[in-house]
């Protein structure tokens, strides 16, 4: 644990941090089994009495509270006011001061991109010192993290500039406990027995898949997911980066590869409920409703965690991790995304409220209220909120690489237009080839 402003005032400042603070705490210290030696080992290596730091990022409303809840034993610790805004234009809001001078002094960036822009226009603050070496050592695929983090700055210098905090996971499949408890299918392991069990549902009768392109203007998008962890597990995680950032073009037999494993899954009309053609037209949110009919109408659907909010009530869901194929031998990739927080404008506030990040107890208090996952090993596990969330903490804990969504680290005109057009071209027919050199060129003509 790095330390700052280290002193003999240490302890007043906790004593008077919690007299002012302690009535706002979510749950009094030294209850439950969260890791309170942390809190307690932070709180008396930092003294920021009289001293604010100011935050911005994405959350309002509900996760705007629950962020609070965090900033709360912060602010008890060292003495100091954390004062958090959220704001539902963030990306527009923070460009816009971090150029008038007037930025916070931290800034939570929902994506890795704005947050490399900004580094390298030279807006952003190195990390405290130790903080990469923390993060690749606590943090399960830590390597992925750091590497995500690291950005080249204004003098073309690289240096890690971003803190990966509160992670979203997608690389899952869902399914009906009782369809398959009935059925008696076995959850996969590995995607060779995926597609073995694609192949019984059919035998049996059934529908293995529930797929669904449709969101409107944003039509397309589920299906970058699926190439996205596909191309994790069909080829290593330097291949994937190139992609992202084109060094390899998006016509490479990589992608084209990666692509035609999703078609493996979405264009055979007995994998596919409605067949391949209403894979395009039908709308995401609806596709997995499915599962839960009587009998089933299909039995898995590959989404991120989010998707629960659009199943019906009274379901019995649950979800396994979307499995790597044992014999590439590529480990456990997980995909992603996630907050980063950075440095905007530097103080020793921010410093230590990064370094507070790296505190057991700034994970637990959000894991143990709703809607937050973490790679970091050492946090209590046993105080997610719900087994749901500690299985899908146990997902990102086992992986052996963490990649973040790819079309949302490509330029916009691609990851947020190309990229989904093209896979809604391909499922309604278009090659594979022709979708990904369609792509790239593209991608060659915004340069």
């Amino acid at each position: 644990m790095k330390t700052i402003l280290l002193g003999g005032v240490a302890a007043v400042a906790l004593s008077s941090g919690m007299a002012r603070a302690e009535s706002h705490l979510m749950f009094p210290e030294g209850e439950g089994d969260f890791n309170w030696d942390s809190y307690t080992a932070f709180a008396e290596s930092h003294d920021l009495s009289g001293q604010t730091v100011t935050i911005t990022g994405p959350w309002t409303g509900k996760d705007g509270e629950l962020v609070e809840s965090v900033l709360a034993y912060f602010e008890a610790a060292t003495g100091a006011t954390a004062n958090y805004s959220g704001s539902d234009s963030f990306e527009q809001d923070i460009v816009i001061s971090a150029r008038a001078g007037s930025a916070p002094n931290v800034a939570v960036f929902p994506q890795p991109g704005l947050a490399a822009d900004l580094a390298g226009q030279g807006f952003l603050t190195p990390l405290p010192e130790g903080t990469a070496e923390w993060t690749r050592e606590n943090y399960a695929a830590g390597d992925s993290w750091v590497d995500l983090g690291t950005y080249t700055d204004k003098a073309g210098a690289d240096g890690y500039f971003g803190f990966f905090y509160k992670v979203d996971l997608k690389s899952l499949v869902w399914y009906s406990q009782s369809a398959f408890d009935e059925a008696g299918y076995e959850i996969p392991e590995t995607m060779e027995e995926l597609k073995e069990l694609t192949q019984q549902i059919v035998d049996d009768g059934g529908t293995p898949w529930c797929i669904g392109l449709g969101s409107g203007a944003a039509t397309g998008w589920p299906a970058t997911d699926w190439v996205e962890d596909l191309m994790l597990r069909t080829q290593a995680p330097d291949v994937y980066d190139k992609w992202v950032s084109n060094e390899i073009p998006f016509d490479d037999p990589a992608v084209v590869g990666a692509i035609e494993e999703f078609g493996w899954f979405a264009k055979n009309d007995d994998f596919v409920k409605g067949g391949s053609q209403a894979v395009a037209t039908t709308d995401f949110r609806d596709s997995p409703g499915g599962l839960f009919t009587i009998p089933p109408e299909c039995y898995m659907h590959r989404q991120a965690s989010f998707i629960p909010t659009f199943f019906p009530e009274g379901n019995d869901s649950a979800f396994f991790y979307f499995p790597a194929y044992e014999e590439k031998d590529l480990g456990k990739p997980v995909l992603g995304a996630g907050t980063l927080w950075a440095i905007t404008s530097p103080s020793d506030a921010a410093n230590a409220l990064i370094e507070f990040l790296e505190t057991p107890i700034a994970h637990e208090i959000w894991m143990n209220q709703s809607g937050f996952l973490t790679p970091f090993k050492g946090a209590n596990a046993d105080l997610y909120a719900t087994d749901e969330l500690k299985k899908m903490g146990e997902i990102l804990l086992g992986a052996t690489t963490f990649r973040f969504d790819a079309s949302d680290l490509m330029p916009g005109e691609i990851g947020a237009g190309a990229f989904w057009t093209g896979m809604v071209d391909y499922v309604t027919g278009e090659s594979a080839e022709n979708v990904a050199a369609g792509i790239q060129k593209r991608w060659d003509s915004i340069r």
